[in-house]
Formats: structure tokens, C-alpha cells, sequence
């Protein structure tokens, strides 16, 4: 039996919820899976995983192997780096996930700038809200919008962004423009679903903090269609500020009550802990944090 190779096929398990999903994810029989998995319990003489559900769950000592396993595959995919030179010149694949508006609008024009410097670096882009761990999906790098839990990962601060109302002018000339935001209660309002605080939007000045709760005209599960919905005139929504930037210069939207903007939200990026960052990615970390902080309006305070 090639343990390395039962190692590799029982993380794809685990990270994928099943054995034929790992099949499909390393594109090898679903037979072949099953019988290294069992071949490597045969071994140990020990149970990791039980079959019985959908999804795979490991047994309490199937945990701490499979953590063990992760970190025998780190320290070979780190010896191979150095082998092949990536501590020496920045070379090899760059995967970095990012918010998808977000990293359209501002990340993807560093990263077309930075390949041009740096023609042996192939980036792999990751446009999604959806949060991705790093080390278990493999990501060297994300744009992370929020406070972030204290964890193993590497953060810096590269910026922040605002948490604004807006809407267009059409509406606003039928309806009136909000003075306070107790004047939201007469007004249609979208609604961006997906958050604690969705219904309920907070206020804030030097001297106090409100909190209101919004009547729903039409709630969305994107921000995306928040804004768009806003700029067709179906009320005032409140979305990530650099949703609107560009609608805002046009005039497409009006934003509104910015003397009770709550603080605006960091953004960071955010890597794995590790002993030796790989060159490719401390090239493109002094490489885009100056960028980025330009874009995003960074203060060092």
C-alpha cells in the first residue's frame, strides 16, 4: 500500500463529504478510493470514518490522523517548493479568493498588472461571497470584508468599506428624501437577506447609536441586486459601499443619511501561518497591499 497516496485519497474524502466525490474530485475509480481508505483502517487497525451517513464523519481518532495527515502533505509540498526553486524566484500557481464584486472591481486590475511583472506566476482568481477556508480548500490567499476571529492565519489591514443608503433620484423625487432615520418608516426599502442585522439597521452618531427596524418592500439575497433594484427605483437599500462607487459618480444613485453611517468595516488580507512564505506570494503581498490600499481608501490611524 502507497501511504502517501491513501493519506491524499482520505483528506479528499474529508474535504469533499465522500468517498465517490473524491473519486470525481482526484479522478480516479470510486473502487479505488473505497479499497485505499479501507486498506489504510486495515493497517492502523483502527476505525477513521463512519460510512453509515450521507455525508462522511470521522471517528474522534480519524480527526487527529487526518490533521496529522495534513500537516505530513504540507511539510512535502513545502519541501517540493524549495526544491523547485519557489523560494528562490517567484514562480509556480497563486490561487486567492476574493468577494466577487469586490475582486472584480479592485483586485482583478492588480492581478493583471502584477502577471505582467511577473510572467512565471499562473493565478488562479476565486470570485465568490461564499467563505473559503484556506487550508482545507488549498487557497494561498483571501480579501476577507469584517472584523476577523482570532485564528492561525496571517492578517493585514489593506482598507474599509462603508455600510451606505442609497438610492436613485426617480424614486426619490416621488417619495422625498429621509431626513433621520425614523423617516425610513414610510418609505419602500430592499432588503439584502443573509445577515443577523438584515431587518434591523443601525445608526449612529457622536452622541448615540439607533437601532430601526425596516419595513421590507422586497428582500434579495444578493447585494448585487440590491444595488441594481435601487438604481430601478424599488426603494432605498443599504448595501457595501464599493457596490455603488461607480453608480454613485454617474448619478444613477443618491446616497443617503451619511451623517449616520456606522464605522466602516475593514478589509484585510489574509494567508495561512507558515514557516517560509512561498516567494509568489510575498512578491504579490509587497506587490498589491500598496495598491490596494490606494483604492480602498487605507488610513494608518
Amino acid at each position: 500500500m502507497d501511504r502517501l497516496e491513501a493519506m491524499t485519497i482520505l483528506v479528499a474524502a474529508v474535504d469533499t463529504g465522500s468517498l465517490s466525490a473524491a473519486s470525481r474530485h482526484l479522478r480516479i475509480p470510486l473502487a479505488t478510493v473505497s479499497r485505499r481508505v479501507s486498506e489504510l483502517e486495515e493497517h492502523l487497525n483502527v476505525r477513521l470514518l463512519h460510512r453509515g451517513n450521507r455525508k462522511l464523519v470521522l471517528t474522534d481518532i480519524g480527526q487527529s490522523y487526518v490533521a496529522s495527515c495534513r500537516r505530513i502533505m504540507e511539510e512535502i509540498a513545502e519541501v517540493e517548493r524549495a526544491a523547485s526553486g519557489e523560494y528562490r524566484a517567484p514562480q509556480g500557481e497563486l490561487i486567492i479568493t476574493a468577494p466577487a464584486v469586490l475582486g472584480r472591481s479592485h483586485l482583478l486590475p492588480i492581478v493583471v498588472e502584477f502577471l505582467r511583472a511577473f510572467p512565471d506566476v499562473r493565478m488562479r482568481l476565486q470570485l465568490t461571497d461564499r467563505h473559503v477556508n484556506l487550508v482545507e480548500e488549498h487557497v494561498d490567499l483571501a480579501v476577507r470584508i469584517g472584523e476577523l476571529p482570532d485564528s492561525s492565519t496571517i492578517a493585514m489591514r489593506v482598507g474599509a468599506v462603508g455600510l451606505v443608503l442609497c438610492a436613485s433620484p426617480a424614486y426619490l423625487k416621488k417619495r422625498g428624501t429621509p431626513k433621520q432615520p425614523a423617516d425610513l418608516a414610510a418609505h419602500d426599502c430592499v432588503i439584502h437577506e443573509g445577515h443577523a442585522t438584515s431587518y434591523n439597521w443601525g445608526f449612529f452618531t457622536e452622541e448615540s447609536a439607533q437601532t430601526v427596524q425596516i419595513p421590507s418592500h422586497l428582500a434579495v439575497s444578493l447585494g448585487e441586486a440590491a444595488v441594481a433594484a435601487a438604481a430601478a427605483g424599488a426603494g432605498i437599500a443599504r448595501v457595501l459601499s464599493y457596490l455603488i462607487d461607480d453608480l454613485v459618480k454617474s448619478r444613477s444613485l443618491v446616497k443617503l443619511l451619511e451623517a449616520y453611517e456606522p464605522p466602516p468595516i475593514p478589509v484585510s488580507l489574509i494567508y495561512p501561518s507558515q514557516r517560509q512564505v512561498p516567494l509568489k506570494l510575498r512578491a504579490f503581498l509587497d506587490f498589491s497591499i500598496p495598491r490596494l490600499r490606494q483604492r480602498l481608501g487605507y488610513r494608518n490611524t
